[in-house]
């Protein structure tokens, strides 16, 4: 079975989502899995190896000044370019505050010729939740670019087990701010990340009320989703789930075990692996 990943990350030296030394060793602490640096060759190799397409974000970047988010998305276009069975596209991520540098680049990235591209919003990173008129012009770019929006929900795992978590409010990240901004815009069409814990009830509200919301459910192994979330996949949230690895925290083989584990019938598996978000993002429906 292929599998479309709407949520990893890169693992290279150069772009890997853990900055130092000491971040690497806590994923082993934190996630079970060895934090490790890839080649480029190596990375596309191992998810060759699956039958991946993937959609990474690149999240670290966003507090940096734009001439270096520029190499770095430079440098993630070139690769995608020379791989093009593997990386689907990207989550840019931003800092809203310097709103016309920050826009400015997604138009540029949009011309990039390295895939799709769209907009990944972190409240927590950034302290601003996106309910914050801060991002409005961001959904406004998206809807003129007709690209859809990441939005992070729920738990994070930057910062998670450290004293003061970062400085992250968790709360920046509640499904509340999804609702918000599908309310306001309902031509956005929005991708809600992760299963928003503690607060999956209230994601599958917003998704039961809000048809311009869709989920992909990164971060997490499918076996510790919240009972009430795991029966709404085979029933009415079937056509609006999406998987994420969430690599190179989390590894395909177990998360693709996992999910093959918890009993739904193929049908619903494919759609959750791929169906659904070829059909999202590609706007066909897989054979």
């Amino acid at each position: 079975m292929r599998v479309f990943d709407c949520h990893s990350h890169w693992a290279t030296k150069k772009a890997h989502i853990w900055r130092t030394e000491a971040e690497l060793a806590r994923q082993e602490s934190i996630w079970k899995t060895k934090g490790r640096h890839y080649a480029e060759h190596e990375m596309m190799d191992y998810m060759r190896q699956y039958n991946v397409r993937v959609i990474l974000d690149l999240a670290f970047v966003k507090q940096l000044p734009i001439e270096e988010i520029r190499g770095y998305h430079d440098y993630t276009y070139k690769v995608a370019r020379e791989n093009r069975d593997v990386i689907f596209g990207h989550w840019l991520q931003f800092d809203p505050r310097r709103r016309d540098e920050s826009l400015n680049e997604f138009r540029r990235s949009l011309d990039a010729d390295g895939g799709f591209v769209g907009f990944g919003i972190s409240g927590q990173g950034v302290g601003v939740p996106a309910s914050d008129p801060m991002w409005f012009p961001f959904y406004e770019l998206a809807i003129e670019s007709k690209t859809p929006v990441m939005i992070m929900t729920g738990l994070t795992g930057i910062g998670q087990g450290t004293p003061g978590g970062y400085g992250l409010v968790l709360d920046d990240g509640h499904p509340r701010h999804v609702d918000i901004a599908a309310a306001r815009y309902p031509e956005l069409r929005i991708l809600a990340a992760r299963p928003a814990y503690p607060w999956q009830d209230e994601l599958i509200a917003v998704l039961l009320h809000k048809a311009n919301v869709s989920c992909e459910l990164h971060g997490w192994g499918p076996r510790q989703l919240a009972p009430d979330l795991k029966r709404e996949i085979s029933r009415r949230m079937q056509d609006r789930v999406m998987i994420g690895c969430d690599f190179p925290v989390l590894e395909y083989p177990k998360i693709i075990s996992d999910w093959k584990s918890l009993g739904y019938t193929e049908e619903v598996l494919e759609k959750i692996m791929y169906r659904n978000a070829e059909a999202y993002f590609m706007g066909k429906v897989a054979a």
